[in-house]
């Protein structure tokens, strides 16, 4: 497989966070000299908050993160890849809560401190020894500086790992933020990414987290689509330590405190580079697209719009093609269901003025518009003149090298 022309010469270093320690190995649920597992350890006391796919068809390892994610409470996280364990039905429920059950032995804790994501081929259950026989080992080897090796083991088709980290002050205390996420196809996020998982040694309450949590999902990764394929297993997952406190950071329990304002900020940037991460590292890409809707009657309708436009074939083969077909843009809009006014849209490539109070304008050429469909990096702007709502999608093109990555995902 190719490796994404957005893709790092490096990964970032993650630094340690208090409290958390990390370890992977090679399993073998599918992959062969590939890590595919990770275990995560949280010291007593981590709260955590998530959100998770709206999908009617997830995987059991959602089903058993939404019921533990009212307690409030995390001391380990299991994540697998290779197989989602979704359209498993009991069988599927059996590994996950055989896996809880060996984790929190692990760990030292409950089950229903144990989290557990999975991702990779639908519809195959797997023993859960295949997980529960590597524990034991990865507990006692978890380590702080593990975040690159947890990063590596939850990828499926990425060409890359995906790394980030962000610092705030709390208190006058600096606070680390660090963050991992997996995703290339599959990508149309409904209230989260494929899997994306974040660290934190503040000491926030997880209903503060969880207030945090969705805000911060809705401009990151329900603003990005690779395929307009939600999956069975979409899950993020948030977690603080509270080890901060012992350095003089007081605990914050109310989403109101102004002292929240630096950590948000931080917490909004680092997931926004993880999800334009994802939508970088799309299947086959050769193209990232930022999107800009405006004149909407409303921010979701903008936002729908917007997904309108960045999952349509015709204008993501356009793009691949360096077609600057701007008819297809026109055509999209129409079929979101929203209220647009036909005389008065407008559309942009970059700073290149396309359309106006709709019809081209003289100014533009077709060859001007191809020269810029070459760019690896495309602003498109379209403004659908109702009213003064505007939202911002990310997405990618779609090649050839999408459809034989998938033609030949279980080859």
């Amino acid at each position: 497989m190719k490796l994404s022309p957005f893709a790092p010469k490096s990964p970032p270093h993650l630094p340690a966070i208090d409290g958390v320690r990390l370890a992977a190995c090679e399993s073998g649920i599918k992959y062969k000299n590939r890590t595919d597992l990770l275990l995560m350890l949280f010291d007593p006391g981590t709260s955590v908050a998530g959100v998770f796919t709206h999908s009617k068809t997830a995987g059991a390892p959602v089903e058993w993160c939404r019921t533990q994610l009212p307690g409030g409470q995390a001391r380990a996280l299991v994540v697998n890849s290779g197989n989602s364990n979704a359209f498993t039905g009991a069988r599927g429920r059996d590994t996950v809560k055989a896996t809880a059950e060996a984790a929190a032995k692990a760990a030292g804790c409950e089950p229903n401190a144990v989290f557990i994501a999975s991702t990779g081929v639908i519809g195959q259950p797997f023993d859960a020894s295949v997980i529960t026989r590597q524990l034991p080992a990865l507990s006692k080897s978890a380590h702080g500086d593990g975040w690159a090796d947890a990063a590596s083991a939850i990828m499926t088709t990425d060409t890359h790992p995906k790394l980030a980290t962000r610092t705030a002050s709390i208190d006058g205390i600096a606070i680390t933020l660090n963050g991992i996420a997996k995703g290339s196809g599959m990508i149309a996020p409904d209230m989260a990414t494929l899997l994306c998982f974040v660290a934190t040694d503040a000491p926030i309450d997880a209903a503060v987290l969880q207030h945090l949590l969705q805000p911060a999902a809705d401009q990151s990764f329900n603003a990005i689509t690779v395929d307009g394929d939600t999956s069975t297993s979409d899950t993020l997952l948030v977690f603080a330590t509270h080890a901060a406190a012992k350095r003089g950071v007081a605990p914050i329990r109310d989403a109101s405190d102004p002292r929240l304002a630096g950590f948000r900020k931080a917490l909004d940037a680092l997931t926004l580079d993880l999800a334009l991460q994802v939508v970088k590292d799309g299947e086959g890409l050769t193209k990232f697209v930022t999107l800009h809707i405006t004149g909407a009657e409303t921010a979701t309708a903008a936002r729908r719009i917007g997904m309108s436009i960045a999952n349509s074939p015709l204008v993501k083969t356009a793009i691949a093609g360096d077609d600057p077909n701007w008819g297809r843009l026109v055509m999209a809009v129409g079929k979101a269901g929203e209220m647009a006014d036909p005389d008065k849209m407008a559309i942009r490539f970059g700073d290149i003025q396309v359309a106006e109070n709709g019809s081209a304008v003289a100014s533009y050429t077709e060859a001007a518009g191809a020269a810029y469909f070459k760019r690896s990096e495309i602003t498109l702007t379209v403004d659908v003149g109702v009213g003064n709502a505007r939202a911002t999608v990310y997405t990618c093109d779609l090649t050839a090298d999408y459809v034989s990555i998938n033609a030949d995902y279980r080859s």
